[in-house]
């Protein structure tokens, strides 16, 4: 089957529609509120600022129905204590989960639905707060606090009506500062911020139309003029399958030009991981492959040159090394372009057994440690000529787990695509970052009773919402602006100063969004305070007649000299 050979070819919809692409996007915004969601701390700007520390460790609990969660399960073999990092001036007792939720924020909740009413969701008229477990650390409590505002939306993506599934209104997590070893801190400035997300279905037919659901939707996001702007307030989860695979979750994904190479790698990630079963299955494997003990070769590894596993048998680690029978070449398989399926199990000791120093394991696909080291390892673990050898080395207890958890992931190999969650890398590939959570993993709150809604709150949300997005992009087009302008005047939150300027000023329409959306960002790099920039200062430079004529460098021209001394035109 022939592949896209180039970022060009993202939009290759004859590839994808054949290897079956399904993307759908998670959006994440925080809302412009002066308050958390559940209590009265501020929201203020982030700093790297604490007062103190605490210390807690995560365990999982049984969901209403007797069953624990996978995510939770993986993370609780991890072993880590969570350092979180506390300014007094931003949090209180109810983020650290010693005083119980305050009443849910209703400036949060009426700006909620006014993003609600613009992705022409279906209202509820009753709030019921969940709890969503998260056993990374990420939030004191242990669970977020979130609640379902609408359902069964629609957007429009270059004329396609596309499903929004749902608008959550949620608090946000902590802030990651490291995570080394057993050991993860956070900062907790952004904890308990509001945040809305907005799932849509998964109808991205190709990775460049997924960038578009997203920039849609942030389009949408700075019309409405009630979330956040600017670095660290808004994030993507990116989930994506294809036939045969599974949906998995690139999370936290920060920049929507991320997004296309990000869906396509994983999409030839996991057309190579049902590759490499179909290899598996013709050798005969089956999950029995991988259940022979596992064999001490710590003195082998005291004899080796090892960036690493010299400095842990040193420091009175251990070493050990794994057998998968009938398995030699399958490590090697390609996934990406930088990355095999020994990458993959690399990914699970690193997460799971905190084996996080690289390179973390060292196995007989890759002979670079020479081949008569190797003869050795193999006599020892009485490995044949067929089999593969995986060895690690570390602490004798995060040994045992990486000894798991390679045998663990070489069984998924023979199931294909396991459903996890993953990060993004700089190149567009990803790594493992967690099992994907499951439906246990979310239980009522019962702190919080239900909020009911009623057509008061709907009408004020009503009066508050703008014009939808589709019309607003018309008259701005109908105008003479381009895509581009258009796109600069929403993301720059410019718009309001262009519609209130328009009839005032006699300048072309387009040289006029030039102004107020290009070179005003412009100037604000270059240090000019660009603050008195108003609709007043416009009126008056380009208010007379002969503003008319004025082209954009002239017009340009003018506003530096107004913004830099300060004077306005007669």
């Amino acid at each position: 089957m022939r592949e896209p050979d180039s970022a060009n070819s993202f939009d290759d919809l004859e590839f994808y529609a054949a290897i079956g692409l399904q993307c759908g996007l998670e959006v994440h915004r925080q809302l412009a509120t002066e308050h958390k969601l559940f209590c009265a701390c501020p929201v203020r700007p982030y700093s790297p600022l604490y007062d103190a520390e605490i210390l807690r460790h995560m365990r999982p609990t049984l969901s209403e129905l007797g069953e624990y969660d996978p995510t939770a399960l993986m993370e609780f073999k991890t072993r880590k204590q969570i350092i979180y990092r506390l300014n007094r001036d931003t949090v209180c007792t109810y983020e650290m989960d010693d005083a119980p939720p305050f009443a849910l924020n209703r400036d949060a909740l009426e700006r909620a639905l006014v993003v609600a009413i613009m992705l022409n969701l279906n209202l509820v008229d009753e709030l019921h707060v969940a709890r969503k477990q998260y056993l990374d650390g990420s939030i004191p409590t242990g669970f977020q606090r979130t609640c379902i505002l609408g359902v069964g939306g629609r957007i429009t993506v270059n004329g396609r009506r596309i499903g929004v599934r749902q608008l959550g209104l949620e608090e946000d997590a902590c802030r990651e500062v490291s995570d080394v070893g057993h050991t993860r801190t956070f900062l907790t400035d952004r904890l308990s911020i509001p945040l809305i997300e907005v799932v849509t279905e998964s109808q991205a037919r190709t990775p460049v139309e997924a960038a578009e659901f997203a920039r849609v939707i942030r389009r949408l996001c700075h019309l409405s003029g009630v979330v956040r702007t600017g670095l660290g307030t808004v994030r993507q989860d990116v989930n994506v399958s294809i036939h045969g695979g599974s949906r998995v979750e690139i999370k936290g994904v920060p920049r929507i030009r991320q997004i296309p190479p990000l869906v396509h790698y994983e999409a030839l990630r996991q057309k190579a991981l049902l590759e490499a079963r179909e290899a598996a299955k013709a050798r005969g494997l089956g999950p029995d492959a991988f259940d022979e003990g596992d064999e001490d070769v710590t003195a082998e590894v005291r004899r080796l040159d090892h960036p690493v596993f010299s400095q842990a048998v040193a420091e009175g680690g251990r070493a050990r090394a794994v057998v998968l029978r009938r398995c030699a070449g399958l490590l090697a398989w390609p996934l990406g372009p930088t990355r095999t399926l020994a990458s993959e199990v690399s990914d699970r000791v690193r997460v799971v057994a905190c084996l996080d120093r690289l390179p973390n394991i060292a196995h007989t696909d890759d002979p670079s440690l020479g081949q008569a080291w190797w003869r050795e390892v193999r006599a020892r673990a009485g490995a044949a000529d067929g089999d593969a050898v995986v060895v690690v080395a570390g602490p004798r207890q995060d040994v045992a787990t990486a000894v798991e958890e390679v045998r663990i992931r070489m069984r998924e190999a023979l199931a294909g695509v396991p459903r996890e969650t993953r990060r993004a890398l700089p190149n567009g590939e990803t790594a493992f970052e967690r099992v994907l959570p499951g439906p246990d993993r979310m239980y009522p709150d019962t702190d919080l009773p239900p909020v009911a809604l009623n057509d008061d709150d709907f009408e004020r949300a009503r009066a508050r919402a703008p014009a939808p997005l589709e019309e607003v992009e018309a008259r701005w087009r109908g105008l003479g602006l381009s895509r581009a302008q258009v796109d600069a005047l929403l993301f720059t939150d410019r718009f309001r100063l262009f519609d209130e300027a328009l009839p005032r000023v006699r300048l072309r329409p387009t040289v006029l969004a030039y102004l107020v959306a290009d070179f005003l960002t412009g100037l604000g790099r270059d240090g000019v305070d660009v603050g008195r920039a108003d609709a007043d200062l416009l009126a008056s430079l380009y208010g007379s007649g002969t503003a008319g004529t004025l082209t954009q460098k002239e017009a340009a021209a003018q506003l530096r000299e107004a913004l830099s001394d300060g004077r306005h035109a007669p």
